[in-house]
């Protein structure tokens, strides 16, 4: 009977220093961000954001230093959370941000829930699926999953969600984040067919905050990739260098993974499942490849143009 919503949030933060207790689900993920600097004396200095919402609309929560440690792995996309005891913030203007399933929610995107261990000591309660209330009008997390055969007609820089089975997967490359920096991206590229077209999913994956996913991906196993990125070659042909990479908020699930999935009710992933049934597993282990160098996009065939 206490509980806030967002809307009623982002009317009274100001004038409030204690706030009724939320119940929100997690719609989207990103991945655990490292801020740590040799002269800043922090024992864990941890980010992560994750996007919440309940029927009034969805806005940021920031979870904070040891609180990732003891709650990332823990809070994934459909959790259902109670909060308590938690701090409002103006928004960080300069944050990626995912594109929603549901184009109709409402964005609260001036404020932003901060989850702390002090100031105030913040109190987190996962609630299982299995007691949450439809009359407690939470959203139901959406996707925008795309078929390999839509794929062509869509804008560099589209979000959407694709799954697929994996016929090539590459070894793990590096790329550095800066051209003089010692940090480096871990990336490794894959190819994922679904049925709707001779042409695969050419998939530019990083290393998320799922180390367990990342290392184990191979052919044959049943690839999601969600809030992937379309990255269109413009300047060359713009029809053969299509490809998808991952974003600040991607999640990558394996077969394994998949079970109590939200996705698993999508109807693109359902017609997935059946056409994957009339395939022969012999006939699709032929074509497949694992390990070696992808170069791509691939360089020009005439040497003077390279």
């Amino acid at each position: 009977s206490k509980l806030t919503s967002l809307a009623q949030l982002e009317m009274t933060w100001r004038s409030r220093v204690h706030f009724h207790p939320i119940l929100v689900r997690v719609m989207h993920k990103s991945r655990l961000r490292y801020y740590g600097k040799p002269e800043k004396k922090l024992d864990m200095p941890y980010q992560a954001y994750f996007e919440v919402a309940d029927g009034s609309g969805m806005m940021s929560m920031v979870l904070w230093n040891s609180l990732c440690s003891e709650w990332y792995n823990s809070v994934k996309v459909g959790t259902v959370l109670l909060l308590e005891q938690y701090a409002i913030k103006t928004s960080y203007p300069f944050k990626t941000e995912p594109t929603p399933g549901d184009s109709q929610m409402k964005r609260f995107a001036t404020i932003e829930i901060s989850l702390n261990v002090r100031d105030p000591p913040t109190k987190i309660s996962i609630i299982p699926e299995e007691i949450v209330k439809p009359e407690w009008g939470l959203p139901e997390v959406k996707y925008r999953f795309i078929t390999r055969s839509e794929l062509d007609g869509l804008p560099n820089n589209h979000s959407c969600d694709v799954i697929g089975l994996v016929t090539f997967v590459g070894r793990a490359e590096r790329a550095r984040k800066r051209e003089y920096g010692e940090d480096f991206w871990l990336y490794r590229w894959a190819h994922a067919i679904d049925g709707t077209s001779d042409q695969p999913f050419i998939l530019e994956l990083f290393a998320t905050s799922q180390p367990d996913v990342f290392e184990h991906i191979h052919p044959m196993t049943y690839l999601v990739c969600t809030q992937m990125r379309v990255v269109r070659d413009l300047s060359e042909n713009p029809s053969s260098a299509v490809y998808l990479t991952t974003s600040n908020e991607s999640q990558i699930f394996i077969t394994g993974w998949h079970k109590g999935q939200p996705y698993t009710k999508d109807t693109k992933v359902k017609n997935f499942i059946r056409w994957t049934k009339t395939q022969s597993e012999a006939h699709q282990m032929k074509r497949t490849v694992i390990g070696g160098y992808y170069p791509f996009p691939r360089p020009p065939n005439d040497f003077l143009k390279y």
